[in-house]
């Protein structure tokens, strides 16, 4: 039975749930025996030059499987195109090829349909490689119809709730996630190459620590104590050093109770690495170094255009202090970084709502993000941020009121952080101190004091520098993704009913 073009969506689901009852009814519904031999890909590579004759005469009977997405059914004789992870596959289909009997149940198929067929390698006569069927069978009923072939999928809301569509109907989304994938384990293997052995820490966390941010809260029954969903894993990292690990890496999730924009994302995925005997500047140039092999591994090149804008990794990327940054790119004067009243009054000035609890720090964090964040396009590291921004940081040895510490800019985002890591446990206690006052304050985003911590340090951790790269961002970097839910496969969205 074919469908109706102008048939509604319930009369096409009922078509086709008919057809499936009776593939129930031959015991023909959802069979597991079929086996692939090779993937389109790998058929066009080794067959797509071979000609018509050759083919005919070597007769390669192959083994093919996926989705069809293209079906043209005719009297005796018609054709199919199957999808499958590597790419497409035209099938020829003959009813003198497959048996009156079976020949019906190839008409009964319909575009979305899962499907695999045995049969020779053949050129068509406009010369398209095709697979001369022998036998064809239904693996799996589509019993939706697919979004309209020639428009594919186009609404970035399905996109992301149904991403699974988005998979089957978008090339580029494809495309997308395996670059995504190829960067991750590029990353993984750059640094194994160089001595960092790859571990796992909690998710869940009695303590929220290692970065400045609002947590998730959890329960934990068996224990009977709230937890926290991780906001960040480098307090266990450095625990691993003064353990000995020297060189240490996780990519995995974090969640910060924050909010959603193009940039941000409350879930995402994160590299950071601790590097024992560096520092920040080692970790600034490890870095750079990093992220060119990416783009090289990935995209076959250090020069990329993201949203129209072009930009080299080949070349070294620019370094400026956070002052610096303010002066020459947000149009302040040095002046109006030398005391907390002339600052605040930048702010107001640049339209920043400043807390009456902030201190310098936080007043001139916030103008560089109003006023320079946005604006950089091509790689720069933003060097020395103030002391009171950076609670797990080393003091700078020139500048006690600064931190060793740098975030790496390209197109408007921060893409990563790094710093001289805090390895004085006084300090670092005085500082978890300082945060507790700013939690008391009202401060939702400021660090718990953890003690744990502070007695790890007591034994000693070495000089150390690490890293936490944004891979998600750096995942839209090279995959021209203008949002960041481009390049996560299930981002959250709201639920439908509101």
């Amino acid at each position: 039975m074919k469908e109706q073009k102008q048939a509604s969506e319930p009369e096409l689901l009922a078509l086709r749930r008919d057809k499936l009852r009776r593939l129930r009814e031959t015991g023909g519904a959802y069979p597991t025996d079929f086996r692939r031999s090779h993937l389109a890909a790998a058929l066009h590579e080794q067959y797509g030059g071979s000609s018509k004759a050759a083919l005919e005469a070597e007769r390669k009977t192959v083994q093919v499987a996926g989705r069809v997405v293209l079906l043209r059914q005719m009297g005796k004789a018609s054709f199919a195109t199957l999808q499958d992870a590597s790419g497409r596959i035209q099938l020829y289909v003959r009813q003198d090829g497959l048996g009156a009997e079976a020949y019906e149940d190839f008409r009964a198929w319909d575009i979305g349909d899962l499907v695999g067929a045995t049969g020779a390698l053949m050129k068509t006569d406009k010369g398209e490689l095709s697979v001369q069927a022998s036998q064809a069978l239904m693996l799996a009923k589509s019993l939706r119809p697919l979004p309209e072939k020639h428009h594919g999928l186009a609404d970035t809301e399905t996109r992301y709730r149904q991403r699974y569509l988005d998979l089957i109907m978008n090339e580029a989304s494809r495309a997308v996630f395996t670059r995504r994938s190829q960067l991750v384990d590029g990353i993984r293997r750059f640094l194994a190459e160089r001595g960092f052995m790859e571990v796992e820490t909690p998710m869940m966390q009695s303590l929220p620590g290692g970065a400045v941010a609002q947590p998730f809260v959890t329960h934990y029954k068996a224990l009977g104590v709230d937890m926290y969903l991780r906001v960040a894993p480098e307090l266990n990292l450095k625990r691993l050093v003064v353990g000995g690990f020297e060189r240490v890496f996780e990519i995995n999730r974090n969640f910060r109770n924050e909010g959603m924009s193009s940039k941000h994302s409350p879930e995402f995925t994160m590299l950071e690495f601790y590097w024992a005997y560096a520092d920040y500047r080692d970790v600034m140039d490890l870095t750079e170094a990093l992220i060119r092999s990416m783009a090289a591994l990935v995209l076959g090149s250090a020069r990329l255009e993201y949203q129209g804008q072009a930009l080299d990794l080949g070349k070294p990327f620019a370094r400026m202090t956070m002052a610096e940054a303010l002066v020459e790119r947000g149009g302040l004067k040095a002046g109006d970084l030398q005391g907390e009243k002339t600052l605040r009054q930048a702010a107001k000035s640049a339209g920043v709502e400043a807390q009456p609890g902030w201190g310098r720090g936080k007043l001139v964090m916030a103008l560089f993000e109003a006023l320079v964040e946005d604006g950089i396009t091509q790689p720069l590291f933003i060097t020395q941020h103030p002391i009171e921004v950076s609670p797990l940081a080393r003091r700078s040895d020139q500048d006690p009121e600064v931190a060793d510490r740098f975030e790496l800019f390209v197109m408007g985002k921060e893409i990563a952080n790094g710093f001289s890591e805090l390895n004085d446990p006084e300090d670092q206690a005085a500082r978890f101190r300082a945060q507790g006052e700013a939690r008391a304050a009202g401060d939702a985003e400021a660090m718990h004091y953890d003690a744990d911590y502070i007695t790890a340090l007591e034994y000693g951790m070495p000089p150390t520098g690490g890293l936490g790269l944004g891979i998600d961002r750096l995942a839209m970097l090279l995959t021209d993704s203008p949002s960041i839910r481009d390049v996560v496969l299930f981002p959250h969205t709201r639920p439908k009913n509101e």
